[in-house]
């Protein structure tokens, strides 16, 4: 092995993570190359950890045996996401060169959908069966790899699960003692169809290191830990992050200069229309503005108050619906809330605001009647302003929700529009309708 590999080799054995980090900011034929180079276990351990676009371009490049070993070795959760990556004919290719077992589990998991408790849960699950007496359970369990052992799980002929023992249970057991004797049927199970929400409250409120997952019929098909979960609600965090502002959900900050692109650029174009029809709003009130320089000075002022309150309200209702705080038919009670706190927030804010415009006006040598009257004028905006953004706050990820999308997915953007648009309708609007108080 050459140096490099060598080194590389040692890196990703002792330092797996930021082996990976440090992989991903290579030219992809010379990843391709090190990859190769690397023993296959040390390989899977690598690929288990590498982000999905720079796993996806290094799985489209191995050869067919190479990415067959690869499955063989990696975790079935892992293996199962190199799966879903692969094009059809490649993928039947690969699996028919498995062991039937393993194809058939990474067949089963990559059906799941993404969120879902069965597409996380780990297959390989050791299980008694309750006619075992507790010497011939011990024996089978000191004969079982400990990846698979979680707690001590208890199917019958069918694979369906009908209870749990305690390990403290067994010892203190006669030998000759059934399974069955000890066995503690009332269990916390997890659906395979369980979302990826639904997971995470379960396993919130019960305190378990791992949960059982099972199909429709009750059969035990394998198991969710609750580093998994931990883990999978860390990533959604920081996903509904990124979509929040426009960015790729699976983009990374080492991503390659394309992905970057690709994420964004959609929404970016997107953001523009919304500022030019900010824009037009602006040049329907142009004589207005002609004519007072000081109403350009404060827009910024009703945009920027209106952007933080819809901020405020966004990022409230956006984790009543990530905990489910949020239950149905309770929206019509959240909105008004958001309402009756934009408007008291908006009264509170605008008697500051235009405390401080009066006093500037003041001080530019301003006459009294057009001090009052920009003060009014950026007053009563300013309410408005707030209050119908922190209605927008709260209805655009719950409309996004009813309309079976990610309330995250660049929430922010429409908030900003709307929060441009109301705010400078409102201000200009009543700029004319005050013009004689403050020209």
């Amino acid at each position: 092995m050459k140096p490099l590999e060598s080194l590389l080799r040692v890196f990703v054995e002792q330092h797996p993570k930021d082996a990976a980090n440090a992989f991903e900011l290579l030219k992809p034929d010379e990843a391709l190359r090190l990859f190769n180079g690397l023993p296959i276990n040390v390989a899977a351990s690598l690929m288990e950890r590498l982000n999905p676009g720079t796993g996806q371009a290094l799985v489209s490049a191995l050869q067919p045996d190479r990415i067959r070993d690869l499955l063989a070795t990696m975790r079935p959760r892992s293996a199962s996401a190199v799966v879903q990556q692969l094009d059809d004919e490649l993928r039947e290719k690969v699996l028919s060169t498995l062991d039937e077992e393993v194809a058939r589990s990474l067949r089963a998991l990559a059906q799941y959908p993404p969120d879902s408790a069965g597409a996380i849960m780990h297959p390989r699950v050791a299980s008694l069966t309750p006619s075992l007496t507790m010497q011939e359970a011990i024996r089978r369990i000191r004969k079982t790899p400990r990846d698979v052992l979680h707690y001590l799980y208890v199917a019958d002929s069918e694979s369906k699960l009908i209870g749990v023992v305690t390990m403290r249970e067994m010892l203190l057991a006669s030998p000759r003692d059934k399974i069955e004797s000890i066995l503690i049927r009332d269990l916390v199970t997890l659906p395979d169809t369980a979302t990826r929400e639904q997971t995470q409250n379960i396993f919130r409120e019960r305190k378990f290191i791992s949960l059982p997952v099972i199909d429709f019929e009750g059969r035990l098909l394998g198991v969710v830990k609750r580093n998994d979960v931990l883990e999978s609600a860390e990533q959604e965090v920081f996903e509904d992050l990124q979509k929040l502002v426009g960015a790729g959900a699976d983009e990374r900050a080492l991503s390659p200069v394309s992905t970057v692109v690709k994420s964004r650029l959609p929404w970016l174009y997107v953001n523009l229309l919304t500022a030019f029809m900010a824009a037009a709003v602006i040049g329907l009130f142009e004589g207005i503005i002609a004519q007072m320089a000081a109403l350009a000075v404060l827009l910024p002022v009703v945009a920027g108050q209106g952007g933080n309150t819809g901020s405020q309200s966004l990022a409230v209702v956006m984790r009543g619906l990530s905990l489910r705080e949020i239950m149905p038919g309770m929206k019509k009670r959240v909105i008004i809330k958001e309402a009756m706190g934009g408007l008291f927030n908006g009264i509170g804010i605008a008697v500051v605001t235009s405390l401080c415009v009066f006093a500037w006006r003041m001080i530019e040598g301003d006459t009294l009647t057009p001090s009052t009257g920009l003060a009014l004028v950026i007053g009563l905006a300013m309410v408005i302003n707030m209050v119908a953004a922190a209605v927008a706050g709260a209805m655009i990820p719950l409309a996004l929700k009813a309309l079976g999308r990610d309330p995250a997915q660049s929430a922010s953007i429409f908030l900003t529009t709307v929060t441009d648009i109301v705010g400078f309708a409102a201000f200009l609007g009543f700029a004319v309708l005050f013009k004689p108080m403050i020209l």
